[in-house]
């Protein structure tokens, strides 16, 4: 069994095609379907299923693809060990970040980190805390963006900033005319939030646990409706549909819009903790760091940052 042999059947399980896959991999098939055959021989078990106009997996194969990422992973740490050495803020970052987070984080994350570190280009991708921390662990990212609680021994971060919450309510409605508000204020009124898959759904909830009290549905509208992103929830607070609970950093924003107005809660003000993650055996972590120190130079209201620490995320680290 070879690394070659793992690469190649890494290929044909994305592909589902041993041609395209010898393509990908500048080998001939043959060659490849020799290599992948040898490595079953080698492991005495079939990882593909092989018919007429499908390739497909075997259960076992499964398996076996998903920790040959691992091992192919590991080796490439091999090669970044000694660039890590020598500058290990060369080369992109493959970033996760969380979409209530990015769109207020990224735009002056990428500026200055285009101005900090131009030879580390940060290449981003969007998504819920659930599938950016698979990719994390699988090795298709190098860091994640995220807010907490997240356990998972594999996994190391460093707390970016602590981020107050803010209500959003439509600018004629009574609560606009106040100052701060209590988070009870809001039980009686028609709750819009995000959709299930989103981690603030979750937060939001916990700050206003009585909206979805005594509902008889818990899919019903009589308290609640949900929209796909912040925006989306913002146009429906717009239009006199109801209000919200949005992370501060969203009024940075949204100046200029007249039909919505940002309320604060009186203290104790809910909050969340938002950090990066990295894998434990991650090898660049000086690039993580970078990172962070970027985004503590970074001024949004209602964020309160933190200096880099890494931290276990195990129960009892965080």
């Amino acid at each position: 069994m070879t690394l070659n042999e793992l690469k190649y059947a890494i290929a044909v399980a994305q592909l589902r095609h041993f041609g395209k896959a010898a393509e990908k991999c500048q080998i001939s098939q043959p060659s490849l379907s020799v290599a992948i055959k040898k490595l079953e021989q080698d492991l005495g078990v079939q990882i593909f299923e092989r018919k007429n106009t499908e390739i497909s997996l075997t259960p076992i194969g499964q398996r076996i693809i998903e920790q040959a990422k691992v091992v192919l992973e590991e080796a490439k740490k091999i090669r970044q060990i000694p660039l890590e050495e020598s500058d290990p803020l060369n080369g992109p970052i493959r970033m996760g970040v969380i979409y209530t987070v990015s769109p207020y984080l990224l735009p002056e994350l990428i500026k200055r980190s285009i101005e900090r570190t131009p030879q580390m280009p940060l290449i981003i991708n969007e998504g819920y805390t659930t599938d950016l921390i698979q990719k994390l662990k699988s090795g298709l990212l190098d860091v994640v963006i995220c807010a907490l609680p997240i356990y998972d021994e594999t996994l190391s971060c460093s707390y970016l900033y602590e981020e107050e919450f803010v209500a959003l309510v439509p600018a004629k409605h009574p609560l606009a005319a106040k100052t701060e508000i209590e988070s009870k204020e809001l039980i009686e009124e028609k709750m819009l939030i995000l959709a299930q898959g989103n981690c603030f759904r979750d937060q939001v909830l916990k700050v206003c646990p009585d909206s979805l009290k005594n509902e008889p549905n818990p899919n019903s509208l009589l308290h609640f409706m949900e929209g796909s992103t912040l925006s989306t929830l913002r146009y429906m607070v717009s239009s006199g549909l109801g209000v919200s609970v949005f992370p501060a950093s969203a009024k940075n924003y949204d100046v200029g819009d007249q039909l919505t107005k940002y309320v604060e809660f009186k203290k104790p003000v809910p909050t969340r903790l938002v950090a990066i993650l990295w894998r434990k055996s991650f090898p660049r972590v000086r690039a993580v760091q970078r990172i962070a120190e970027t985004c503590s130079h970074i001024k949004l209201e209602g964020i309160h940052h933190l200096p880099f620490e890494p931290h276990s995320l195990s129960r009892d680290g965080y």
